[in-house]
């Protein structure tokens, strides 16, 4: 069969996603900090978009405003309760706005000496990794050539725990020295802050501890590799029959072995808690709820009115105005996006504030079940806008600093009544486990009967499935008999 080519016409649909609107999704999945980070790099970039003359000074001109009402009013109380006199002994108000005018609140106001530093975010300094902080000390040691050799292949073969990822043979192959030069390296290295690094295993790290902390003891050692399959079963009888010591003395080894680290590299491995800046807050006024958003370092944006004129100068070139009319579309396009993302987000949020009242009132045991549909149809967009708008966004109020995607939960069925929040139970599943009596902790099937009574129904597997994924521990491990 030969093979033609030819020609031929096909009329199909299809979505096309332009520039401006793959720059508005983008904009609606930004958090705050990210778009104004965005909107800055655009001011630069686009000479057509400007920010309006001072719209950041006006943050400042309402803040004086308040202190100085609040002054007024404070020196208004302290002259009535004096009889009409001003205590020459109390704060002068005066010299106070006086003050505070010459370094804060106007665009003219002097000039501080912090103002000539740098912002903390430039002066933030990244602390050290591992393998750092035991060169520094390897640095500090009197050792042979050798020595130094194996004990830098040691360190740099640490994983994130801390422990050795290999053997002293193949360090002894990769670096050409002897067995006594890595042998010796390893009882340096073993050495060092944090004890337990280098490890083999989690029993060889908490010897290596237990070593340093209580070197007298003779049991705790053998304790350590002989039961501690036992002891994390808590099963402190066996252990005690075994080592021919009291039960209590048992209980008491296991406190001990609770202070130290399985994991000697965790502290430089956690990275720092990212700083989050709410997008929205809200908060009870009045005895209403009210949505604010955040508008902090947000400049107020307006197309250039200067480049508006270059564009009916009759001088200007072809090649000019088409730049120009480009960058004016993008400013204008921009501002009306940002525009759009502000409203999407209010109306978002006054949907979930109706819907989750109950929580804003009494906390996360309220949580009531919600999906995505239900928002997007109430306020007349797809859903994918909705779960666009609620990533990466957090709206702060009485219970913290929360993110959006939070208040949406899958429903959990009551015995009668409403269906309630898969967090809620979560929540009320903690709460009864903090208060359980720790020598008789709750199992997972009693938690259910426990739930059962408070309307709810679910299943032990549920409850076991929701415990390990906030971290908690079965009864049997939760056990205290002391």
């Amino acid at each position: 069969m030969a093979l033609n080519l030819f020609q031929s016409q096909k009329l199909s649909q299809k979505l096309v996603l332009t520039t401006q609107l793959q720059q508005a999704i983008e904009l609606l999945v930004l958090n705050h900090q990210e778009l104004v980070e965005a909107v800055n790099k655009e001011m630069l970039e686009n000479p057509a978009l400007e920010e309006i003359p001072g719209s950041r000074d006006e943050q400042f001109n309402e803040a004086e405003k308040n202190l100085h009402t609040a002054a007024e009013q404070s020196n208004k109380d302290t002259i009535d309760q004096n009889n009409g006199n001003q205590e020459e002994q109390g704060i002068d108000w005066n010299k106070v706005l006086e003050e505070h005018a010459k370094h804060d609140g106007s665009s003219n106001r002097a000039k501080s000496r912090q103002d000539d530093l740098p912002s903390i975010e430039a002066t933030l300094s990244q602390s050290a990794d591992l393998a750092e902080h035991l060169i520094w000390q390897l640095t500090l040691q009197s050792c042979t050539d050798d020595e130094y050799v194996a004990a830098e292949a040691i360190i740099h073969n640490l994983d994130h725990r801390g422990w050795l990822d290999c053997s002293l043979e193949e360090i002894q192959a990769d670096t050409g020295v002897d067995e006594y030069a890595v042998e010796g390296a390893m009882m340096i290295i073993r050495q060092f802050d944090p004890i337990g690094v280098a490890a083999t295993d989690l029993v060889d790290c908490l010897v290596i501890q237990s070593r340093f902390h209580w070197p007298e003891d003779p049991y705790i050692i053998p304790l350590l590799q002989e039961h501690l399959g036992n002891l994390e079963k808590r099963d402190y009888q066996a252990i005690a029959r075994a080592l021919e010591i009291h039960k209590e003395d048992v209980v008491e080894y296991h406190r001990m072995i609770q202070t130290l680290e399985p994991w000697p590299g965790r502290p430089f491995t956690e990275s720092p808690n990212p700083y989050i800046i709410p997008d929205i807050t809200v908060e009870k006024i009045g005895g209403e709820w009210c949505v604010k958003q955040n508008d902090d370092g947000m400049p107020r944006l307006r197309v250039s009115p200067y480049y508006r004129k270059v564009l009916s100068d009759v001088h200007a070139s072809k090649d000019e105005k088409s730049y120009i009319k480009e960058r004016l579309e993008s400013a204008d396009f921009l501002i009306k996006s940002i525009f759009k993302r502000q409203r999407t987000i209010h109306k978002v949020m006054n949907c979930i504030l109706d819907r989750q009242r109950a929580f804003f009132e009494d906390g996360p045991e309220q949580l009531k079940p919600m999906v995505l549909r239900e928002v997007a149809d109430e306020i007349g967009v797809h859903e994918s806008t909705v779960s666009r708008v609620t990533t990466n966004k957090y709206v702060q109020c009485a219970h913290g600093i929360i993110e959006l995607k939070y208040f949406f939960n899958a429903g959990i069925s009551r015995l009668y009544g409403e269906d309630v929040a898969a967090e809620a139970v979560r929540q009320k599943i903690r709460k009864l486990i903090s208060e359980e009596d720790s020598r008789k902790p709750l199992s997972d099937q009693g938690i259910v009967k426990l739930l059962v009574q408070d309307n709810i129904k679910i299943a032990r597997r549920t409850v076991a499935k929701y415990r390990e994924a906030m971290g908690i521990l079965p009864s049997s491990q939760r056990k205290n008999v002391l």
